[in-house]
């Protein structure tokens, strides 16, 4: 039995000092407060869950600092994410990732939602392990230390009636049974979700849209959701319906679906992803960098919606600065502080992410949970003087101040170092593979 002694860690009852937690098989066995450590490994600083970053696209990492050198949109940042995703082998792919993931360990996320449909070979062409391009990703998140929901994406159209271009190509099964065939071949475990998603509006047809929800009705469901103004008034002019009507009518929105980006949406769209309690995925720091807009992150939470949180494009790996972003945005879009209380915006990063991303027993310290712990300097010149309250954690703390991270017991980031990993040396071989 291992045990973690916390100078201070935020429980579900609220902030404590002296936290003494024993792990047993991975999960919490016993939490106590107000102990001395005795030989329990120390954690000092503010002690809070495993974050869950509920939405990645592993690959995009590779465009960091490399996509913010003109003007443009979506639509031609889109080009060059093209690019990269060209360039991509299951070999190439694993290291990439591994470094991706590695990056996010270091940062304190314990559990990632990976939003896969970059699926075939160049032109389209299966390799022989159908599956090779998903595989390489768990295979990346086992060897960085970090939970994997792979999200295995529908990805059938290049637009709504468009057909595919060249490197969407390597996204397609042909059709929805097709895609469903090929999923149904992997097989997750206690670490690794096999979900299912579709693309958006524009990726899979409306008359395929049921045949993905109902593929895998036990797993988690995502889908990008109204994420440019374009997508909208494409959807309205084909079908005569909101992307969020669109999906309702097809039965797509529920408690295990999540909605990503859910930016440019009507009063009708907010109340059907509320009724359907349809998680809200977003991801500002992804959103603001590709010009996106604000989605109505507090209209979302009033109608029944959790908010859960994604790095996305990983412009930035942060899930401090998410939660952040989705208060400051509202106070822009509102002129008014306080939409979002510190507490809530946690919760959204812990709990509902992981519960979204099919872990539901994740993102709280108590016994029986998961043993997933992240430790953050209180003495760095963001957090110093700050109180070491949950506030300090949303809105003082960044990425850089994590120091420890332990996941199902396993302490697997110390000091600010992976363990295991030159995360940085990863980074840069692995990007420069496909990018040079």
């Amino acid at each position: 039995m291992t045990s973690y002694w916390c100078e201070t860690a935020v429980l579900p009852g609220g902030l404590f000092d002296r936290v003494l937690v024993s792990v047993a098989d991975g999960r919490f066995s016993s939490v106590e407060t107000g102990v001395d450590p005795g030989d329990a490994e120390v954690l000092s600083g503010l002690v809070i869950p495993g974050l869950a970053n509920c939405h990645s696209h592993a690959f995009h990492r590779a465009l960091r600092g490399r996509t913010q050198t003109e003007r443009g949109t979506f639509w031609t940042w889109r080009e060059q994410m093209y690019a990269v995703a060209a360039a991509l082998t299951p070999d190439t792919y694993y290291e990439l990732a591994k470094a991706t993931y590695g990056e996010m360990l270091l940062a304190g996320v314990t559990a990632v939602g990976e939003f896969h449909y970059l699926h075939h070979a160049p032109g389209g062409r299966r390799y022989d392990d159908a599956n090779a391009m998903g595989t390489a990703l768990i295979a990346a998140a086992r060897d960085a230390g970090i939970r994997i929901a792979l999200l295995d994406t529908c990805y059938v159209a290049g637009g709504i009636d468009q057909p595919l271009n060249e490197v969407q190509q390597r996204f397609s099964d042909g059709d929805a049974t097709a895609w469903a065939s090929r999923v149904a071949q992997l097989a997750g475990d206690d670490d690794v979700v096999i979900g299912a998603a579709a693309h958006s509006i524009r990726g899979v047809p409306q008359d395929q849209l049921g045949a993905v929800a109902s593929a895998f009705p036990d797993v988690p469901l995502h889908i990008h959701l109204s994420e440019q103004v374009a997508e909208n008034e494409a959807c309205l002019a084909a079908y005569g319906r909101t992307p969020a009507q669109v999906l309702d009518e097809a039965g797509f929105l529920s408690g295990r679906t999540s909605a990503v980006h859910a930016t440019h949406l009507t009063s009708v769209d907010i109340g059907l992803l509320g009724s359907s309690a349809t998680y809200s995925c977003f991801c500002p720091t992804t959103e603001r960098d590709l010009a996106d807009g604000i989605g109505p992150s507090a209209q979302l939470r009033e109608a029944g919606s959790p908010l859960t949180l994604g790095s996305d494009s990983h412009a930035v790996i942060d899930l401090f600065e998410e939660m952040r972003a989705v208060e400051l945005d509202e106070r822009l879009a509102t002129q008014e502080r306080g939409r979002w209380a510190a507490a809530e915006l946690l919760k959204a990063a812990t709990v509902d992410g992981h519960r979204s991303i099919g872990f539901e027993d994740a993102g709280v310290i108590e016994v029986g949970a998961r043993a997933d712990l992240v430790a953050l300097r209180l003495d760095s010149v963001r957090t110093a003087g700050t109180g070491g309250t949950v506030e300090t954690a949303v809105f003082a703390a960044s990425a850089a101040d994590v120091t420890d991270v332990v996941v199902s017991g396993k302490h697997l980031v110390a000091e600010g170092k992976h363990m295991t990993m030159d995360v940085a040396a990863g980074l840069a071989a692995s990007i420069g593979a496909v990018t040079a």
